[in-house]
């Protein structure tokens, strides 16, 4: 018996169904996006689900070779509220700048997390002469108490890693195991980077009241039967104790989950809110250069415009 659901079953559900003892599991299809010149397999936001615990947002870019002339990625100053960005880096450099006055390289297995809070902007751009790209970037949605935080940012050079059942892990927030990653979050979280040196099978302890899912970046990933490709998201509901994942050699994923976020969330370009009113009050800020969300002289290079608000239009 197949494990997998419908999504029109499961859009607006936190809880996969269980069948004759058995979780199901939807499947959350990719759409290509551009990034800074860089094409992107985008997973969340999208129809069939809009969030995993507080994670709202998540692009697999890459894995890219530039050749030629190419600059690789370059994405000029732009705004945000109301969240974290949180970018995990598996291969190649990325320079990111912002308006706080930050420079920070990204190395391989390296976070740099930017929290937003009531509004900061920043550049990305591949280190001059690096040609390759590959990597995962995340939203975190912050709760409404929190979501105008003062914007900061803090960069992860050292995450908790260990080897288990012929995998390689990493922690890249939360906790799993028996172990805590360093990384600020402002709501109950879990990141997990998992690589199998050798084709392998796992079974991976769950919180029950954390909702999960599982996106393979390289290879596929077996969960219970089912197969899923590299940039399908396996969402698996709360209510699991525990799954069981085979990988490939060589094959990668990881594993995000969060406790549900029980509030209304909007997304916008790159403005994450809690009402259309304050979206719409952080795009006129920065249509008019407001001291709110600064600058980032540095960069030669205009900074993004963003589309008009589509309940205006």
């Amino acid at each position: 018996m197949s494990t997998l659901v419908e999504d029109r079953d499961l859009a607006s559900s936190r809880d996969c169904p269980v069948v004759e003892g058995k979780h199901l599991v939807q499947r959350v299809v990719p759409r290509t996006a551009d990034v800074g010149g860089i094409p992107v397999n985008r997973v969340l936001p999208s129809r069939q689900r809009r969030l995993v615990g507080a994670w709202c947002f998540l692009d697999h870019a890459g894995p890219a070779v530039f050749k030629g002339d190419s600059q690789g990625l370059r994405v000029g100053p732009h705004p945000h509220i109301g969240l974290q960005t949180f970018t995990w880096m598996i291969e190649g450099e990325v320079l990111h700048r912002d308006s706080l006055g930050n420079e920070q390289v990204i190395r391989p297995s390296q976070v740099n997390l930017m929290t937003a809070g009531r509004g900061i902007s920043h550049t990305e751009e591949s280190v001059s002469g690096e040609t390759h790209l590959h990597a995962a970037q995340l939203w975190i949605a912050l709760p409404e108490v929190d979501r105008r935080t003062d914007p900061r940012f803090d960069h992860y050079p050292d995450l908790p890693s260990w080897e288990e059942q012929g995998v390689a892990f990493t922690l890249l927030t939360g906790e799993f195991a028996g172990r805590r990653a360093p990384t600020l979050a402002f709501s109950p979280l879990v990141g997990l980077d998992l690589v199998s040196r050798e084709a392998s099978t796992l079974r991976l302890s769950l919180q029950a009241d954390f909702e999960y899912g599982v996106l393979p970046l390289e290879g596929e990933l077996h969960i219970e039967g089912d197969t899923f490709p590299p940039n399908e998201l396996a969402y698996l509901g709360r209510g699991r104790e525990a799954v069981t994942l085979s990988l490939p050699a060589g094959g990668r994923a990881i594993l995000v989950g969060g406790e549900p976020l029980d509030e209304e969330i909007l997304i916008w370009w790159n403005f994450v809110g809690h009402s259309k009113a304050e979206i719409a009050e952080a795009q006129r800020d920065w249509e008019a250069g407001s001291e709110r969300f600064g600058s980032i002289p540095d960069y030669d290079g205009e900074p993004l415009t963003p589309p008009p608000l589509p309940w205006q239009a």
